[in-house]
């Protein structure tokens, strides 16, 4: 079981050991943390580096999610920042989206450059790790917002108002810069993931009257760091380790040009 997300998050874990990983992609964020949740072996990797060093547009997705695979894991949990595409899903919402948009342009977002390896990515989330979400968030008195569709834009920059209303008008629900090629990347090593994404100010074009501000969403996403830890600790710790989902089975019958990493774990 794995979680990535900010810095905030390492405080969650006990008897904390920290992993350098080689991948044949390049060095991971930073090295992954594995320590231990209500006895049970977690991994903490945080996906911008931990003073923050790379941008939404400068992490190295691969070798995140290969580190990470590559050390025993199966499970991922993606907190994020968001912006709202919906009025209604104001600053401190908590969302888990069961769709996502890719609107990067620079990405590489594939470990399969030969042969016939196309992953199904109808359904990008994980389906049991969304429902272990809503229901573990519920239960301890989160009111999550199921389902939504996350488009993830190149950055650094914050979105137009003419992009952000354009994006509303297709009634996708929220804005980021990390989810892809992150969701797809974890699909091609047959790994269970899910987002949960905190809004943190409406976008551009939804508030006329004001633009995004980086400073708000820092402030916002700090002021919200340790409800999301709370819930994400509990959800982790409920969590089985039996995968009765499909992906597992993503890459049956394909020939893959590259060895999974950690196969035997």
């Amino acid at each position: 079981m794995a979680v990535i997300g900010g810095s905030g998050f390492y405080a969650f874990l006990d008897d904390v050991t920290d992993v350098d990983v080689d991948t044949p992609y390049g060095a991971a964020s930073a090295p992954v943390s594995i320590g231990t949740l209500d006895g049970r072996a977690v991994a903490f990797l945080p996906r911008h580096g931990r003073d923050h060093t790379y941008p939404a547009h400068r992490v190295n997705y691969r070798a995140n999610i290969w580190a990470l695979r590559s050390v025993g894991v199966r499970q991922v949990l993606a907190p994020c920042a968001v912006g709202s595409l919906r009025p209604e899903l104001g600053p401190g919402a908590l969302v888990v989206p069961d769709q996502l948009v890719d609107r990067t342009t620079g990405r590489v977002q594939t470990y399969y450059e030969s042969g016939a390896c196309h992953v199904g990515f109808a359904d990008p989330y994980c389906a049991r790790l969304r429902r272990q979400l809503l229901d573990s968030g519920r239960a301890h008195g989160e009111e999550l917002v199921d389902g939504g569709a996350m488009v993830v834009i190149e950055g650094p920059r914050f979105s137009t108002r003419a992009e952000s209303q354009w994006y509303a008008a297709q009634s996708w629900s929220l804005v980021n810069m990390t989810g892809h090629p992150e969701a797809v990347l974890a699909r091609e090593l047959a790994l269970c993931y899910a987002a949960v994404a905190l809004v943190t100010d409406l976008d551009a074009g939804v508030d006329a009257d004001h633009a995004v501000d980086q400073a708000e969403v820092f402030a916002v996403f700090a002021a919200n760091t340790e409800r999301l830890r709370t819930m994400l600790r509990d959800v982790v710790s409920e969590l089985s380790s039996e995968r009765g989902c499909a992906c597992p089975h993503a890459l049956d019958g394909m020939s893959l040009p590259v060895d999974l990493p950690g196969e035997s774990a």
